[in-house]
């Protein structure tokens, strides 16, 4: 994730007082990763619903209780528990806390799968991840030490039954409101919306962040078999898709996976789409010199970035030379195992 902003404290409280008017509730819950803290939702109705949970970890699990304790609750208490996509940050929690109150789970039914096999899962994105770095320039020796760090991540998942799927378009309903199931792929593959048409507010997970861009990494599509060897994911084309889709909607808050409410969506999604459009053009220039791979066009934009970095430039470049290919501006050219962009 890219382009970070400072947060607006005051505005951030008025929005989220309005969300708790409407039974809604942010529990920000720690993670071991960059990105920071992650917002679970918990909504005040019938069933007592959680959307996401936080990773699997101690520190997460214990200020779980204790945000729901403020709000005079308990886990044993949670009746549905909704997942909005696949990272771990988002439902590395989800088993224990199933467990623990004997909640329904619900998530996209794409996505029943993957939850519910997530260490075979996992493994097979990273081979999919490891196939795609190093046809697109990464070194081995890199990939190497970045398939060791995504394995030594997966600790912080963990797999959970769901009980409920749920269909793109169809109404989630709780006794006091119903949540349209909105799938936004991009960010990742099975990124879902909730949206509350009649108090015009979206539960949005990490599909829109207000102070950070959120990255559409390249994944595995859902339904892949395991040996799965398919044309690369677009994932900034079905992102870009995505925000135009939510940017049509009529919605006067915006709650998302981390950091502050969004009040104006519209205007955040338009910024969006400008950086998208001016990254894409920046890296047409540098691909007009000299044919490059994804990872030296990369290094050209940010240099030597950490390695758990390395995959999301790498995805972050691939994404908008997918933009470029779709325009016809530049060419795809594949020699001794590795693919080069070159002007068209």
């Amino acid at each position: 994730m890219s382009g970070q902003q400072a947060p607006d404290r005051t505005g951030e409280q008025e929005l989220l007082a309005r969300a708790a008017d409407a039974g809604i509730h942010r529990l920000a819950i720690p993670t071991p990763f960059q990105v920071g803290r992650v917002n679970a939702y918990l909504i005040e109705d019938s069933p007592l619903t959680l959307v996401d949970s936080g990773p699997n970890s101690g520190k997460a699990l214990d200020e779980l209780e204790q945000a729901l304790a403020a709000r005079g609750h308990a886990i044993e208490e949670i009746e549905l528990l909704v997942i909005t996509h696949q990272h771990i940050d988002h439902f590395g929690l989800a088993s224990i806390l199933a467990r623990r109150s004997g909640a329904e789970v619900a998530a996209l039914e794409g996505l029943v799968p993957y939850l519910g096999n997530f260490r075979e899962a996992a493994e097979l994105d990273d081979r999919f991840a490891e196939q795609t770095m190093l046809l697109h320039g990464i070194p081995a020796d890199i990939v190497t030490a970045l398939r060791a760090v995504s394995a030594s991540f997966r600790a912080w998942g963990s797999a959970v039954e769901v009980t409920r799927s749920l269909r793109d378009g169809e109404e989630l309903k709780l006794r006091d409101r119903t949540l349209r199931v909105l799938h936004r792929p991009g960010h990742s593959p099975s990124d879902t919306v909730l949206h509350d048409e009649a108090r015009s507010i979206a539960l949005a997970a990490d599909h829109l962040i207000k102070h950070i861009s959120s990255n559409p990494l390249i994944a595995r599509p859902l339904a892949a078999e395991p040996d799965f060897t398919g044309p690369r994911p677009r994932a900034l084309v079905d992102y870009i898709a995505s925000l135009r889709r939510t940017r049509a909607q009529d919605l006067s808050l915006v709650l998302p996976g981390h950091g502050e409410p969004i009040a104006d969506h519209a205007a955040l999604i338009d910024k969006r789409l400008r950086m998208h459009d001016r990254r894409a053009e920046k890296i047409r220039g540098l691909i007009a010199t000299e044919p490059r791979t994804a990872h030296e066009i990369a290094l050209q934009l940010w240099g030597n970035v950490a390695v758990t970095q390395a995959y999301l430039t790498l995805s972050e470049v691939l994404g908008h030379v997918d933009l470029l290919l779709a325009d016809g501006r530049v060419v795809e050219q594949e020699s001794g195992g590795v693919v080069r962009f070159a002007a068209a």
